[in-house]
């Protein structure tokens, strides 16, 4: 079987977990991870061909990892804030997936002759703070009208699978990367109370044990570990003030909290647009009153001259 892989485009942060599992150099990880999750025993990992789309972005992060095993098409998404949209997200991300796939192999979705597809299996890999249960399975057909919801013709199934310390033993048992990867975050948010993201980061890898598999590999890459996981907890963080409040007053804030942290780390509006997934006129009012509250940034004074100003 040929083995492709879609380019990464470096210009957007991996998340933490699809840097493992999505990296052709652990392959090897990625189809112990696919066994555990679907009871299987694959031991070759040139099976896997990634067929991720470099340009499927949340929040200026790549969140999905997604390869083909023979006729299997694994989508793996993982998210530390609970979303119960992922049965529409997947939904379209999976017709991008079968649009590439159709072009890679020239086929004529407008002829007589069926086309056939690789299967779906979905997979949401969560670690947040809120509380489920080990496993769930979210049906888009939950966000239809309940009068209508027995006679859709569409219905997606994603499993969500709880990944935090601790949760799951059975998978983490089959999986020991996994297993591991959960620990190393476990550690990481423990040292966050009392220190900043680099400094977590370098104590959870100076505990983490010898005979850890994703030990060296962890090392080796500790500065983009550093940047994966710093801007990871700033998107859970303003995700989880979007959440607590849906008021537009908390959207606006929220909104220029987020703008505000890109502008400190140098980024222009089309940039910064681009991974708030904005367009630079919407952004634009929030972004230049701002420029004139540095080096502070005051969200509140910011805010109340946006009201102003309206």
């Amino acid at each position: 079987m040929t083995t492709t892989t879609t380019g990464i485009n470096k210009k957007y942060k991996d998340r933490l977990f699809n840097f493992i599992y999505g990296n052709p150099e652990n392959k090897e990880w990625t189809l112990s991870l696919y066994n555990a999750v679907n009871g299987s025993d694959y031991t070759d990992p040139s099976l896997i061909e990634f067929n991720t789309l470099s340009d499927v972005l949340f929040m200026g992060m790549q969140n999905d990892t997604s390869f083909i095993i023979f006729d299997i098409m694994s989508v793996y998404e993982h998210q530390s804030t609970l979303n119960y949209n992922m049965p529409l997200r997947m939904l379209q991300y999976v017709g991008e997936l079968y649009s590439g796939h159709i072009a890679k192999h020239k086929l004529n979705k407008y002829g007589q002759k069926r086309i056939m597809l690789p299967v779906p299996k979905l997979v949401v890999f969560y670690n947040g703070g809120d509380y489920t249960e080990d496993e769930v399975i979210l049906r888009l057909s939950d966000s239809f009208n309940p009068d209508y919801r027995e006679t859709a013709d569409v219905e997606v199934k994603v499993r969500m699978i709880n990944v935090n310390y601790g949760r799951n033993k059975e998978l983490m048992k089959n999986c020991k990367t996994l297993n591991e990867y959960a620990w190393f975050v476990a550690c990481v948010l423990k040292n966050l109370v009392e220190h900043d993201i680099k400094a977590a980061v370098n104590i959870a890898l100076d505990e983490m044990p010898q005979n850890f598999v994703i030990r060296d590999f962890l090392f080796s890459h500790r500065q983009e570990v550093e940047g994966m996981l710093d801007t990871e907890y700033n998107e859970a963080e303003v995700m989880e003030l979007f959440r607590a409040d849906g008021e537009k007053q908390g959207i606006d804030k929220h909104l220029i909290t987020l703008i505000c942290k890109k502008i400190k780390a140098g980024k222009h509006i089309e940039e910064i647009a681009n991974e708030v997934e904005e367009s630079v006129e919407d952004i634009a009012p929030i972004y230049n009153i701002a420029i004139d509250f540095a080096p502070d940034y005051s969200v509140e004074r910011i805010y109340e001259k946006l009201k102003e100003e309206k």
